[in-house]
């Protein structure tokens, strides 16, 4: 008896009641629609802030899922520059932030492309620059083979793993890949939007790769979804939403995997986690115009280099307490020049000292007029 969909005859020939998805389909692309309208309204500088939030939270977070946690100024940087976007003073970038961001980047902004092995082999190289995971040595930038045994999925000490799934054998993937390739090129007589969701499944249920499957998966999907709207630009993040849900989104993708081929309850359930993605895009668009508005009412007020730099920081959602020596950390100056920076900041009235709260002094935001102060 078959253990896993792979093994199932008729695989990969998936199923799904196209009925029970009609109406959430119809109200998912209706907000879809209206979300990329609202975002073409605004003006190109607004619309360009929103793009390069959208995308630094989806690398983010499509590596959070998989335990990995990238500096957000790297990524921010690394995608500023390769879109030719002017955020001031560039961070050094690690080769492991860029490469995630180089696959980002190409499934998004060249969606129109075919994918092909030699385009999933450079996406896979580069997520893994030195070769390695971690400490272990993989195949990098091809399909994986049977030296280290089956590809499983587990959890758990060593010596009491429990296994979760154990993906096609080795020998299969030349075959498993091609007809998965070819489906994804093929026509159109799929929506966009659910073609994402399959390919998606299909892909993580292949697990060619001896790591990066999750996130290249997403990379697949991200794909889809801009063939879905015919754009580059990104206005929501379904990584970040995974991120959220990354419980559910193990839990579903394991019973499918150990289900047979109707994949309703998958494709309904990505298209709740997408519909949930837009309200995080609607949390961007506010903060994008929030921060439009902020230099707007400071437009008579110079700052230098170092202040607008920190008050960016704090407008796009500064974790923790800014305090001077973190303003000394972030702006790489001195103590006594962190203080004078916001000092006049203070006097001017953009920044308020906080209550008094430990040892150091922290500052926040002034509240603009009739708005809240955004949380930092």
């Amino acid at each position: 008896m078959a253990t896993y969909i792979h093994e199932l005859e008729g695989w990969p020939k998936f199923e799904w009641n196209s009925q029970d998805l009609a109406d959430q389909l119809a109200a998912v692309r209706h907000r879809q629609g209206r979300l990329l309208g609202r975002m073409e309204a605004l003006g190109f500088e607004l619309r360009t802030e929103a793009v390069l939030q959208t995308l630094t939270e989806d690398v983010l977070k499509s590596s959070e899922i998989e335990g990995e946690v990238l500096d957000k100024e790297q990524v921010r940087s690394s995608i500023a520059r390769r879109l030719g976007i002017d955020i001031g003073a560039l961070a050094l970038v690690d080769r492991d932030v860029e490469g995630v961001v180089e696959m980002m980047l190409d499934a998004t902004q060249n969606y129109r492309q075919p994918l092909t092995d030699e385009r999933l082999f450079g996406w896979h190289a580069a997520l893994f620059p030195t070769g390695r995971s971690g400490m272990t040595k993989i195949i990098v930038g091809a399909w994986r083979d049977e030296a280290s045994g089956p590809m499983q999925v587990v959890s758990g000490p060593i010596g009491r793993e429990k296994v979760h799934y154990e993906a096609p054998a080795a020998a299969r993937l030349q075959a498993e890949m091609a007809a998965f390739i070819d489906w994804f090129n093929g026509g159109a007589s799929l929506d966009p939007v659910l073609k994402a969701a399959v390919a998606h499944l299909w892909f993580v249920t292949i697990h060619p790769f001896e790591d990066g499957n999750g996130r290249i998966a997403r990379a697949i999907a991200d794909m889809m979804l801009a063939r879905s709207e015919g754009s580059p630009q990104r206005f929501y993040s379904m990584s970040a939403q995974i991120r959220l849900e990354r419980k559910d989104y193990y839990a579903i993708l394991e019973r499918m995997q150990k289900g047979d081929l109707d994949i309703t309850a998958w494709l309904q359930w990505f298209l709740r986690c997408l519909d949930r993605a837009f309200d995080g895009a609607e949390e961007i668009l506010a903060n994008v115009l929030r921060k439009a508005r902020f230099w707007e009412a400071k437009a008579g007020q110079p700052l230098n280099e170092r202040q607008r730099k920190v008050v960016n920081r704090l407008l796009d959602g500064f974790e923790g307490k800014l305090t001077s020596s973190k303003w000394a950390a972030l702006t790489k100056t001195s103590p006594d020049t962190a203080l004078r920076d916001i000092n006049d900041l203070v006097a001017r009235g953009i920044l308020v000292r906080d209550e008094a709260g430990g040892r150091s002094t922290s500052y926040s935001l002034a509240r603009l007029g009739g708005e809240e102060p955004p949380r930092i």
